[in-house]
């Protein structure tokens, strides 16, 4: 293995990486360090993360600039602020003894006038993300046209905010495009429209711009942005395409919708040196756990795009100083973080993509250190599982909980290993000696030591003494590897509706003909149907209904409440409106999903056509033909008003056999013996009688 010295890293900047502890080049390091020194070619770098990309781009890149002057010479690009301000002190630690050196971080959330000093005293390297980077840009205080390497890091991570559109205006700045072009104008800072970039921009090695792109992962979006900007590129990748980091174990643990967060307070509980972040899915999501774990006094803290700028780099702060022990975060907000000596990644539920997973895992197991991957997922996430295996070619290993007998032993442990390591400092104590004697006399070893251990061990025993296990979902496939039955859905034409859900134990699965096309998403349905259910059939107890798993279809859903409620929930909503629907709910498997797609409920002068009445006489049920229920056909009246029978229209020789007559429409009328016309009666047995025209002879 070669060293930084036969890399061609000068003596200036090793001697500043020496004393950060670099001993030996990483992989991407290796491969990449000696391209971009001695070559001219733009370079695609894949590789896993915490595999030292920053440095793999961040040395040479110094090498090359010119310390002579401050005008900007390269601009590096990340999607969020955290990763901006790690690249930018990164790089200041690698440039300690490069005298004349000055890096700038720009970037949103921040107050810009400090940013705008910094800039105008000169920056050979701006490190920014690229919203703040082209209001800068606009207002005539960054000057990019002289830069002659940009680097894009995370770049798949950029576009999926959509930042296409500022690092479209970032390369016209920078090859004297448009923006250099326009006016600038503080005072308006609208961005302009920017043309559509050609497929291959024209002369980019000619002017001798450099673009380099790293990523742990190759999307489809990041091999189109290398083919929009990159000029002649070489690819550069260290291990598989997409892989995940070697040195993780990934691990799934699956349960219960209900029981998730039950569950993540097992796992934190079992590994009592746990040092970890939390991700989950949306900032709300993030809030909340967060918050519950406070509540339940563990040390966490949030990390999300709601918190202000000093927020967040307070929070990542006292992370990186292990005054925290755990941090609950979203995707974006923790995209890129380096943090030494996680032990943890915990997933409260899968990504949406596999892409995101792979950064997930990849800030544990970083520099050679060893890792764990944890997923907290139920059934309906399981296909997740699947899908990440083949993208990072891992396999994930089934989980079990651990009991709380377990824990308690963990836990157990962990205190008299704290006890053990405590140091004794007999010259400071030597003075209460005497009164801590006389004050424990009466007691035995064995006495003190119980009382000392259950100080910090009491509060697991009292939470765990009659805690249940927790529990798990099966797999959906044996342990031969097969599907245990067919768990899919599908309607009569045979086409697959997803994965089958069934109702847990002590709930019932109910049908409501309610979907996302009418808006009806979780927080409506529970406000629904606490405003129809609460307290109905309970007394004076006005509780919420208790609503287990909501399965949401595009114009129906499934809801699951307890078996003692199922009978008053279907009671309180079967019958009633939702913005003008009529509303039908009835437990899974009362025939077919009925009324999925009713029409509205028509209305007369602003009120509802019906009101509440008897449940028999709510609905028209239909059998599996589409035909009426017997009981319905013969609830309908068989005679009209005058006595004579109804008679089935369209039939020719009911009219010829004057079956029908011109007063058959008053059985139509209510109150049909008190209608007064304004004019003469229409004669209703002249064929025609309703067109708007006269019939054409």
């Amino acid at each position: 293995m070669a060293n930084f010295e036969e890399l061609g890293v000068n003596d200036t900047i090793r001697k500043a990486i020496d004393e950060m502890g670099f001993t030996a080049p990483m992989p991407i390091q290796e491969a990449v360090i000696p391209k971009l020194l001695t070559g001219e070619k733009d370079i695609i770098a894949l590789a896993q993360t915490g595999t030292g990309k920053t440095a793999a781009f961040g040395l040479p890149l110094l090498q090359r600039l010119n310390l002579n002057t401050r005008q900007t010479q390269a601009v590096v690009m990340s999607p969020t602020r955290e990763l901006c301000l790690q690249i930018s002190d990164d790089l200041k630690d690698f440039g300690k003894y490069m005298d004349g050196l000055r890096v700038t971080p720009v970037y949103g959330g921040a107050p810009i006038d400090s940013q705008v000093r910094s800039l105008r005293k000169g920056s050979q390297v701006i490190v920014a993300t690229p919203g703040r980077l082209v209001d800068l840009i606009e207002r005539g205080v960054a000057d990019i046209t002289t830069a002659t390497t940009i680097v894009l890091d995370e770049a798949d991570e950029m576009l999926n905010m959509g930042f296409s559109d500022s690092i479209n205006a970032i390369f016209d700045q920078v090859r004297g495009g448009i923006l250099q072009d326009n006016p600038d104008n503080p005072d308006n800072p609208e961005t302009p429209d920017y043309p559509a970039k050609p497929e291959h921009p024209a002369s980019q090695a000619d002017s001798g711009l450099r673009t380099l792109m790293f990523s742990a992962t190759m999307s489809r979006d990041v091999e189109k942005i290398a083919r929009q900007y990159l000029h002649d590129y070489e690819e550069v990748v260290v291990g598989s395409r997409n892989e995940g980091a070697e040195n993780v174990d990934h691990t799934y643990y699956m349960v219960q919708a209900k029981d998730k967060y039950l569950a993540l307070k097992r796992i934190v509980d079992f590994y009592p040196k746990i040092y970890a972040i939390i991700f989950c899915r949306t900032k709300v999501e993030t809030q909340e756990i967060a918050d519950k774990l406070i509540r339940d006094g563990y040390n966490a803290e949030s990390l999300h795009g709601d918190l202000s700028q000093p927020q967040r780099d307070q929070t990542m702060q006292k992370f990186r100083q292990h005054t925290v022990q755990l941090l609950v975060a979203t995707d974006v907000a923790a995209r890129g973080l380096d943090v030494d000596d996680l032990t943890h990644v915990i997933n409260y539920g899968m990504p949406d993509d596999t892409e995101s997973y792979t950064h997930r895992s990849g800030r544990t197991g970083r520099a050679g250190k060893k890792g764990s991957s944890i997923a907290i997922v139920h059934s309906r996430e399981q296909w997740k599982i699947r899908d990440v295996e083949k993208i990072i070619n891992k396999k994930f290993t089934r989980g079990t909980l651990p009991t709380p007998t377990e824990i308690c032993k963990k836990q157990l442990f962990r205190v008299m290993d704290q006890i053990t390591k405590v140091d004794v400092d007999d010259e400071t104590i030597e003075p209460f000696m005497q009164e801590i004697q006389r004050h424990f006399e009466y007691f035995d070893k064995d006495d003190i030591i119980k009382k000392i251990v259950m100080m910090e061990f009491s509060k697991f025993l009292e939470y765990y003494a009659d805690e249940p296990d927790i529990e798990e979902v099966r797999d959906s496939k044996g342990k031969d590897g097969k599907k245990n039955g067919d768990s899919r859905r599908r309607d009569r034409d045979g086409r697959d509706r997803g994965p089958e859900h069934r109702a847990q134990q002590g709930y019932t699965r109910l049908f409501i003909n309610l979907g996302k096309a009418e808006g009806f998403y979780p927080g409506e349905v529970m406000q629904f149907i606490n405003q129809h259910c609460s307290g109905r059939g309970r007394g004076q107890d006005r509780a919420r209904q208790e609503v287990g798993h909501i399965d949401l279809m595009s114009h129906y859903c499934f809801i699951e409440v307890p078996d003692k409620d199922a009978q008053n929930v279907m009671g309180a909503l079967d019958g009633t409106t939702y913005h003008g629907r009529q509303v039908r709910c009835n437990a899974e498997g009362d025939g077919k999903p009925e009324g999925a797609f009713d029409a509205p409920v028509q209305r007369e002068h602003g009120r509802k056509a019906y009101d509440r009445f008897d449940r028999n006489d709510r609905f028209e049920r239909k059998d599996r033909n589409g035909r009426k229920n017997r009981r319905d056909r013969d609830d309908r009246p068989k005679r009209r008003d005058d006595g004579r029978p109804f008679m089935k229209p369209g039939k020719k020789k009911n009219r010829q056999q004057g079956e029908f007559t011109a007063d058959d429409w008053r059985s139509l009328m209510a109150n049909n013996r008190d209608i007064e016309f304004r004019g003469e009666e229409p004669d209703f047995s002249e064929e025609g009688w309703a067109r708007r025209r006269p019939k054409k002879k």
